[in-house]
């Protein structure tokens, strides 16, 4: 549960680059560069679809592969797409990118603020530090009823759509989607709210195959602005 491409005048070609993926001739006529996998051509391609036009990870691993006659080929896991999507933003991105996810890391203590009651968590690119401007607003509220969090909102005045997202092992929850504004860039930002009962806050913080949380109270976010201030 879980952001157009900046031209340069010259760049090295191959995928980490965002220039044409390197074929086996290319391979061959260039002995020196290292043999680059599908799975890496299609990370690569993807991370550009999810860092410069704001695509989900799912689809943009479909559209990637698509894109590059590799349909039948394994898609990449989402380790190896978060790689790309950090290299692809240190190589275009650097001058923005910190900024911006700043930004919506403010705003998403803003919401969390206002949505305490739901003890919300914040997720996705915005909490693992690869969002950019395109990037959408994940937050986890929890709760007994799923109505409740509904019923706040209308309470407050706030429009929203009701959309279904997977919670896994084949469970589909609420999402609340909202466009919330956002000073700094100007426009609004989409913010996704997704509705988990109460006893999904067990093993909430249990971090992944890589010793990382995949979301975080209020408290590590705010951890996470003093350490970038």
């Amino acid at each position: 549960m879980l952001a157009g491409d900046t031209p340069l005048a010259h760049r090295p070609s191959g995928p980490a680059w965002g220039g044409p993926a390197l074929g086996p001739k290319a391979a061959h006529d260039f002995p020196h560069l290292p043999a680059v996998s599908s799975t890496q051509e299609i990370a690569a391609a993807a991370a550009r679809l999810i860092v410069d036009e704001g695509m989900d990870w799912g689809p943009a691993k479909q559209r990637a592969a698509r894109d590059l006659g590799l349909q039948r080929a394994a898609l990449p896991g989402n380790d190896e797409v978060e790689d790309a999507v950090r290299e692809h933003i240190a190589i275009f991105h650097a001058d923005t990118q910190p900024a911006e996810l700043r930004a919506l890391r403010e705003l998403a203590a803003q919401w969390m603020a206002r949505l305490a009651e739901f003890r919300p968590h914040l997720s996705g690119a915005v909490w693992r530090g690869t969002a950019t401007r395109l990037s959408n607003l994940h937050l986890q509220l929890y709760c007994d009823d799923s109505k409740a969090a509904e019923i706040a909102l209308l309470d407050r005045g706030l429009s929203f759509d009701v959309a279904e997202t997977s919670a896994g092992k084949g469970r589909t929850v609420d999402m609340l989607i909202l466009h919330a504004p956002c000073p700094a860039f100007g426009e609004r930002v989409t913010l996704c709210l997704t509705i988990l009962d109460f006893d999904d806050l067990r093993g909430a913080l249990k971090p992944d195959a890589r010793g990382k949380t995949e979301r975080g109270d209020l408290a590590a976010l705010q951890t996470l602005l003093d350490s970038d201030a």
